[in-house]
């Protein structure tokens, strides 16, 4: 088989569940682009696209699933969403669970490859040991060992590879770094939160305040452009170098704050300001200005006025919060053919681009 990176898909209907989150759509942006016919599943309908037709489910209901798929007959499942719960029990139950009950209602489908998005906590842990114990040196590769300690990730990962033995499919998963791309109302969203608080600084006329930490200011790291995200999940679900295999994915560069919060100040015409003492963490920073973005949003037309539907404070908070050095090895995937590369400035700055165009962030904001 010609495993080069022009090789079309081997078959041509997909399913992308968690279709509107950044990951999700910046996969039924790519499979839409490429021909393929989409099976967009996610709790509500979203933008109309050549060859794709939404589904609607709630991922967290066996029933429902079974009910929706029941006449679906997908050949290569992109499985992106995941539901953040209060604990890390609950966690794997919900999570596991919607990987065991996706898969399992398509028993019937011809499913050939089934791709997971999981991310770095497979090598850090989860919420509640973050950073504990002994952990792996940086750069982190794919054939570290599991940590010792409960994880959703694992335990998704379990419910693959169980149904992979049962339904013959060949799998991937794809560990990810903080994940930059479009989407609005998701729970994970660094660049819709940073354009959010530069332009309300900008709008405030206060300057744009690192929220994080000394060592995330000064050390070095990387994050994944959601398009990178995207294309390496349709490879490895059409190449098969792929097959049965986990891959770290980021854009492959590195880069420190120290030298990227500035770059960003920059685009938006703000004032920044750097890690001084100690973090100050943006829902501390930001508490209590949603009237401010409900103006703004009037005033300039915006298309989403609820700031809580634009920014997650509290994600970006424990991203830039980190007292720990997080990059990744991307060796593995490059050597099995997967060779894209973006900037991370690059990825930020088009992402801003395409926020100022649909509305979701001001043109630009005059100083008061």
């Amino acid at each position: 088989m010609n495993n080069s990176p022009e090789l079309q898909p081997r078959t041509r209907t997909a399913l992308v569940v968690g279709a509107s989150g950044i990951t999700g759509s910046a996969v039924v942006d790519q499979l839409s682009a490429g021909g393929w016919q989409v099976l967009a599943l996610a709790r509500r309908t979203g933008r109309a696209m050549p060859g794709v037709r939404w589904i609607q489910a709630d991922l967290r209901s066996a029933a429902d699933l079974a009910r929706v798929l029941a006449d679906e007959l997908p050949e290569q499942v992109f499985f992106t969403a995941w539901s953040r719960q209060a604990t890390e029990a609950l966690n794997i139950e919900v999570n596991a669970g919607m990987v065991r009950d996706l898969l399992a209602a398509l028993s019937h489908a011809p499913v050939h490859h089934v791709a997971l998005v999981t991310g770095l906590k497979h090598y850090l842990g989860p919420f509640e040991a973050y950073g504990q114990g002994n952990m792996p040196d940086t750069p982190f590769s794919e054939d570290e060992p599991r940590l010792d300690v409960a994880n959703f990730y694992y335990a998704q990962e379990d419910e693959l590879f169980a149904a992979s033995a049962r339904q013959s499919f060949t799998w991937s998963v794809h560990r990810s770094h903080t994940v930059i791309g479009h989407a609005v109302g998701n729970l994970m969203n660094m660049g819709l939160t940073l354009a959010a608080q530069a332009s309300l600084c900008k709008h405030l006329g206060i300057p744009f305040v690192f929220p994080g930490s000394e060592t995330q200011w000064n050390g070095v790291t990387d994050m994944t452009d959601a398009t990178v995200l995207a294309e390496q999940m349709v490879w490895a679900a059409t190449t098969d170098a792929g097959a049965n295999e986990a891959f770290n994915v980021v854009n492959g560069d590195v880069f420190r704050w120290r030298a990227m919060w500035p770059r960003i100040a920059a685009y938006f015409d703000v004032e920044p300001q750097g890690f001084i003492d100690e973090p100050r963490p943006l829902e501390v920073q930001m508490a209590g200005l949603e009237p401010v973005w409900a103006e703004l949003s009037t005033a300039y037309g915006l298309v989403e006025p609820d700031l809580g539907r634009i920014a997650s404070w509290w994600h970006t908070d424990a991203d830039l919060g980190r007292n720990i050095e997080v990059f990744t090895d991307i060796t593995k995937s490059r050597l099995a053919g997967f060779t894209p590369h973006h900037r991370t400035i690059d990825s930020f700055t088009t992402l801003f681009d395409r926020y100022r165009a649909e509305k979701l962030i001001p043109d630009s904001v005059p100083d008061e």
